[in-house]
């Protein structure tokens, strides 16, 4: 137990030296840094609506949802159109809480504007110590954390604790998954329709959903287990919807960020092993081969992804294998190893352990 305990550090640790997943990789720092705050902005004061009041909702442009008894209500379809229009389309200010069964709750401040010259900008600021900030403009994200040179990457997206696919691609999530219209409901006192989304396989963890009635907004997001234990909550405290961009965004100074790194163009080492099954909805984004940095091994790597979940499935000789069997739940995270005679998979992802088995036991040789 103790050599497969120190196995999971490798893994959930994420220590491998090549490059690791976009945006939640760490580049190794040149110059340490001590604040996430971004060199490119501006230190000119700002007032930041949303801090004083802790339910401060403005919205300026509203439309009317009041259901008459001619109206057929909107499907869960027809909502998240509305939530992907706003956050593409609108100037907003979003204050919301991340709290995980266990962890403390993390504060984030969201911003998002469409200039007059029509560039796409966005932040993400985690609120509590030292912090970490995520800038996008148009389609590259640049990143400032403590004691990490900051970098940049090509993604037309931030990588955030809300899904990317929920927010801009709710239509890819459709054969994983199932959106149900719940009904009307009150959330920080704001009238919002709740929708399920409902695993169709059964093989993944469920969600509530919960957007706001006159905006489209988002204002809580639940992961559930599959029992319906609250896993993890995203819950907006705050926000405003503005007819122009925040100030902010004019104090960022685009030359100032980092130029976006460089993709490998080497070619990927083939595989001798192979995933045979996976959930309904859930492909590969990716593969490589890795060495851990702490042990020199060198382990076959696949990135998986129904657009919700990602899963990390990892493959070495079973020679190679420190332990055996390890099974554990970090936090919302699933981890498990399993060895046979010839190898040993471990798979890390946010799904029930029932699927990490089903996955790991899935394990072919490649006929090659």
């Amino acid at each position: 137990m103790r050599c497969s305990s120190i196995v999971a550090l490798f893994f959930i640790s994420g220590a491998v030296v090549q490059t690791t997943h976009a945006q939640s990789s760490s580049a190794v720092s040149q110059v340490p840094r001590t604040s996430s705050q971004s060199p490119a902005v501006s230190d000119k004061a700002e007032v930041d609506p949303t801090q004083d009041a802790p339910h401060n909702f403005q919205v300026n442009e509203t439309r009317d949802v009041t259901a008459s008894a001619e109206t057929q209500p909107q499907s869960a379809s027809q909502w998240l159109a509305e939530l992907q229009n706003i956050i593409t389309n609108a100037n907003f200010q979003v204050s919301f809480v991340q709290t995980i069964a266990g962890k403390e709750t993390v504060p984030y401040l969201w911003r998002h504007g469409v200039m007059e010259d029509g560039s796409e900008l966005e932040q993400l600021n985690l609120q509590n110590g030292p912090g970490r900030e995520l800038i996008r403009i148009n389609d590259v994200v640049s990143v400032f954390e403590p004691d990490v040179q900051p970098y940049s990457l090509r993604s037309k997206h931030i990588n955030g604790p809300i899904p990317s696919a929920l927010l801009y691609h709710p239509e890819q999530l459709a054969e994983a998954y199932e959106f149900v219209a719940v009904g009307r409901a009150r959330v920080a006192g704001r009238s919002a329709q709740q929708i399920r989304i409902v695993s169709r396989d059964n093989t993944r963890f469920g969600y509530q959903l919960w957007l706001d009635e006159s905006s489209g907004m988002l204002l809580k997001l639940n992961m559930l287990d599959l029992q319906g234990a609250l896993l993890e909550q995203i819950q907006v405290t705050a926000f405003a919807i503005s007819p122009t961009p925040a100030e902010y965004f004019s104090r960022i100074n685009a030359a100032s960020l980092p130029a976006p790194m460089a993709l490998s163009t080497a070619p990927a080492r083939a595989h001798k092993w192979d995933v045979t099954y996976l959930p309904a909805g859930m492909r590969e984004i990716k593969q490589d081969t890795r060495r851990l940095a702490l042990t020199g091994q060198v382990v076959e790597y696949k990135l998986f992804s129904d657009g919700l979940v990602d899963v990390s499935v990892y493959v070495q000789p079973a020679d190679d294998a420190l332990g055996e069997t390890l099974a554990l739940r970090n936090e919302v995270s699933t981890f498990l190893t399993l060895t046979d005679g010839k190898a040993q998979v471990t798979v890390v992802g946010e799904i029930p352990l029932q699927t990490a088995n089903a996955i790991a036991t899935s394990l072919r040789p490649v006929n090659n």
